[in-house]
């Protein structure tokens, strides 16, 4: 095996930087996109139909390319595994806890993220626990609660369950970031994703099928099918692969860890748009996410493995 250049590993990373960047942009939008949508269509149905667009998409992608099928055959399982980690359990109790707690809740929530990752890739022994990694994960974290201002959150008896959903969704991604690293470096990220969602399609649509049998379907509005349609595409799909990419090149923490630029996105967004003011909270809690996620991507502790990338 021929190692690869410093010049070749440093652009390896800031190509993973660059599409982690973009994966906040993408999940960034879905929160508030997944609002309006849940208010003509359920959390089940709305998973299921985002699943099966996703897998659609990757699938005839991968189709014209003539790369669907998988060398190892135990990858299968494997894939399989993810899938149910990282998206079936992760939708259901993301876009069921959305529906069931507050916007801000959620925002607080998702914070525990690369929390769970850390110590999940710890316990399986994907990481080390250095003390560089605690330090970014807490000031990130740090800069992150600033930013959201737990006083913005309401934990309450009525969004308890929502509350506990998120919680287990960050949990399962944590699992699913934490442990694919392997899988996608040796089978390249568009065949990895393609098979995670068709696996998870398996359970996913047949509980979409039944969640909109419940309502009228001729009823929902075009505008609500073509955000649906954005959150597949623009919010699944791309985010999942860009993820995917990614987790092929860096520590799985650092995935995890960008996860706090989506408040910074959010704020500067509203600057844009909204006329919002950036203060010096902004500044502080800026100054923070950005060293914690210094310190904990600056390193790569794996290299990636010989296998060529079967993008």
């Amino acid at each position: 095996m021929i190692p690869k250049s410093d010049e070749s590993e440093k652009r390896s990373g800031y190509e993973a930087i660059a599409a982690l960047i973009c994966v906040q942009l993408l999940f960034g939008s879905l929160p508030v996109i997944a609002k309006v949508v849940l208010t003509e269509v359920p959390a089940v149905a709305l998973v299921g139909v985002r699943v099966v667009i996703a897998a659609l998409i990757l699938f005839a992608f991968q189709a014209y390319r003539k790369r669907i099928w998988l060398q190892n055959r135990k990858d299968y399982l494997r894939l399989a595994i993810l899938g149910f980690f990282g998206v079936v359990l992760n939708q259901l109790l993301f876009i069921g806890g959305l529906s069931l707690t507050k916007a801000s809740n959620v925002s607080l929530l998702v914070i525990t993220i690369p929390i769970f990752t850390l110590l999940v890739s710890t316990v399986i022994g994907t990481e080390r626990l250095s003390p560089a990694k605690i330090a970014g994960v807490g000031l990130a974290a740090a800069g992150a609660i600033i930013l959201i201002d737990p006083a913005n959150a309401s934990f309450s008896s009525t969004t308890t369950i929502g509350d506990l959903m998120i919680i287990l969704n960050s949990l399962a991604f944590s699992i699913y970031v934490a442990t694919s690293k392997e899988i996608v470096t040796r089978n390249g990220a568009f065949r990895s994703m393609m098979w995670v969602f068709i696996f998870s399609s398996i359970i996913c649509v047949p509980l979409a099928i039944y969640s909109l049998s419940t309502i009228s379907v001729t009823g929902v509005s075009s505008q609500t099918w073509t955000l649906v349609l954005y959150i597949s595409v623009f919010a699944t799909a791309l985010p999942y692969l860009l993820n995917a990419f990614a987790i092929a090149r860096v520590s799985p923490t650092a995935v995890a860890v960008f996860i706090y630029l989506q408040p910074l996105i959010g704020f500067i967004l509203a600057s844009i748009f909204l006329d919002e003011v950036i203060d010096f909270r902004f500044v502080v809690a800026s100054c923070l996410v950005f060293a914690g996620v210094y310190l904990t991507a600056r390193r790569r502790e794996s290299k990636v493995s010989g296998t060529t990338l079967a993008n």
